[in-house]
């Protein structure tokens, strides 16, 4: 999940994953208002993804693909 403390970090990103949350949680709105990609309650994402990778976020179909991991 986020919190407000992630905001500035937000601002950087490109696109938010997250462990867990729902349709009004803080990544969701910010996301909104933000207008960037976001894909809440994978359950997995910090286990499977790393520091460093490259992914690909396709929120319309709820879809993470790794494009290149870090080494």
């Amino acid at each position: 999940m986020t919190s407000v403390d992630f905001v500035p970090i937000m601002k950087r990103a490109s696109a938010f994953v997250t462990d867990e949350g729902g349709i009004t949680s803080h990544a969701s709105i910010v996301s909104r208002e933000m207008n960037k990609p976001c894909i809440i309650g994978t359950k997995i994402a910090t286990q499977v993804l790393k520091d460093g990778d490259l992914v690909e976020v396709d929120a319309n179909n709820g879809v993470v693909k790794i494009l290149k991991r870090a080494k």
